[in-house]
């Protein structure tokens, strides 16, 4: 596996963890924006897929997740997660100068990146979103209409069709197990809101990968949210029987295979 080095930066709300997956003189960086009561460190395997395709690997534990600072995946403003995120691709800039950003978002954190793309799109050279939380996602007002949210844990099952991801992730102590926040849920809905009247992604190259199977982020809601903001250049990747986290599923190297070709595709002189 790829090497990774960790620093910190004074983020919106604390002390946030990033982490870096270097490569000399790269093709390309990569940006990995991580989902719900996650952290980056799930995302090794991707990152070292991305390394060896010639990018340099760079991602965050946004706040309240992982290693950075924060109450528990207590998110009041998903604005202060993407301009962190910004931050990053400003660390990222400065160390490889004129070198194409590929911005890559899973779950929340497709919602995170599909916010960020319409903030920062020309910063970007093409965008992917992984079952991303964005159009209609029912878990937000079923929640929502309950003043204390109950706690409803996410089925390890659910994530892949490979036991060992589920069982991992239910033994990970940086995982948050506990139930969703109120704030945090009306946060979720502002920006899916906000995502909804941010016009759309113009010109930015963007693929669209997604489980037919998922049923965290079910796919009906994500493609009413696609469809409201995808621009001109859209490919799309629904991959039968695939659960919620493509990039850990059984079949993740077809997965990344077109993640890489579509990046092969839209970099300058491709």
């Amino acid at each position: 596996m790829a090497e990774a080095r960790e620093h910190t930066f004074t983020g919106t709300k604390g002390r946030i963890t990033a982490r870096e997956w270097p490569r000399e003189r790269p093709r390309y960086v990569a940006i990995l924006v991580h989902g719900y009561g996650e952290h980056i460190g799930r995302y090794a395997y991707v990152a070292d897929r991305l390394v060896r395709h010639g990018a340099a690997v760079y991602g965050l534990d946004h706040m309240g997740h992982g290693r950075s600072e924060g109450d528990r995946v207590l998110v009041e403003d998903f604005e202060d997660v993407v301009t962190d995120v910004h931050t990053v691709e400003e660390h990222a800039r400065a160390a490889h100068p004129g070198t194409p950003v590929v911005l890559i978002g899973h779950s929340m954190g497709g919602m995170i990146a599909a916010r960020y793309a319409q903030r920062y799109a020309s910063g970007l050279t093409a965008l992917v979103l992984s079952g991303p939380v964005i159009g209609e996602w029912e878990v937000v007002p079923a929640l929502l209409a309950y003043e204390e949210p109950p706690d409803v844990p996410i089925d390890p099952a659910t994530l892949s069709r490979d036991p060992s991801i589920g069982a991992a992730y239910a033994a990970d102590p940086l995982v948050w197990h506990g139930p969703f926040k109120r704030p945090t849920l009306e946060a979720f809905a502002a920006t899916l809101d906000t995502i909804a009247e941010g016009g759309t992604f113009g010109s930015l190259p963007t693929l669209w990968v997604h489980g037919d199977d998922d049923r965290l982020v079910p796919l009906p809601g994500s493609r009413a949210g696609v469809e409201a903001v995808k621009g001109d250049d859209l490919t799309e990747r629904i991959y039968p029987g695939a659960r919620h986290e493509v990039f850990n599923e059984t079949n993740k190297d077809e997965v990344l295979d077109d993640v890489t070709s579509f990046v092969d595709r839209r970099l300058p002189g491709a």
